[in-house]
């Protein structure tokens, strides 16, 4: 157990794997690394993540990432793994976390992955217009994102930070009413014009808590037979739904904007 900025994180070694490592952080799971294996990703959520963004750059060298949280850099390690030209930057906001990160596992170093200590709203608000092709937000006060970072406001600097045809994923962790991901997915929508998500069909129907994946982008996405095969064949076979079922699900859900939050909110 290790304090951190934020509390505490604890390292624990992997009892199904030599070389693994589940972190927690506050007493919540929030990472699993493989010391010998940077490609493997254990959390489900990740991998479709991950699959999202191979199909949507196949063939496209020296990718530019930015992912919003950290945590130990799991799947930017990844993405460093199978893609060696590829340009990172982790936004955290803690600080010692990033510090143990760096001293615990073999993370890549600058120009391959850049790791910024700050407020994930304030430094994707500073970034320059059209400077990455692919935003991850993967941000957790305990159990929920900031609302700072779900608004059409923060969105709207998303876009205007990603290429053309970039690609904004998101981690939406949510309850069974499903409340959460429908206000999730109409923000995305109402400043994207196409959207995805990828989750478990349990997650879908309402019966579990759970992580729902979802994606907006100026061109169409999750659209690959490829795609749909591989999602449905993995450990925790997931479902894809594509934009005109995305905006079904969203249903009468309206978008959050900046208006609704309390004050205070707004560092995310």
């Amino acid at each position: 157990m290790y304090p951190i900025d934020t509390g505490t994180c604890e390292l624990i070694r992997d009892s199904l794997s030599d070389d693994g490592w589940i972190v927690k952080i506050n007493g919540v799971e929030s990472s699993h690394i493989d010391v010998d294996d940077p490609a493997r990703l254990d959390f489900e959520y990740m991998r479709w993540t991950a699959r999202l963004v191979e199909e949507a750059f196949e063939g496209r060298a020296r990718l530019r990432v930015l992912h919003l949280g950290g945590g130990v850099c799991t799947l930017a390690r990844h993405v460093a793994a199978v893609r060696p030209d590829a340009r990172q930057l982790v936004v955290e906001i803690d600080g010692r976390l990033a510090e143990l990160a760096r001293e615990w596992f073999d993370l890549p170093r600058a120009p391959a992955l850049r790791i910024r200590v700050g407020d994930a709203r304030a430094v994707t608000e500073s970034l320059t217009e059209s400077s990455r092709d692919v935003v991850v937000r993967d941000v957790f006060a305990g159990a929920v994102t900031p609302r700072a970072l779900t608004t059409v406001e923060f969105t709207r600097h998303v876009g205007r930070v990603l290429g053309d045809d970039g690609l904004y994923v998101v981690n939406c962790g949510d309850t069974r009413d499903l409340r959460g991901a429908r206000r999730e997915a109409a923000t995305i929508g109402s400043v994207f014009a196409h959207t995805a998500i990828v989750a478990d069909p349990a997650m879908l129907k309402g019966r579990r808590y759970g992580n729902i994946v979802i994606a907006g982008s100026a061109r169409p996405i999750g659209e690959s037979p490829a795609l749909v095969r591989d999602l449905l064949q993995g450990a925790v076979p997931a479902h894809v739904w594509t934009d005109a079922r995305v905006r079904e699900f969203v249903g009468t859900s309206a978008p959050l904007t900046d208006a609704e939050l309390e004050p205070g909110e707004l560092l995310g």
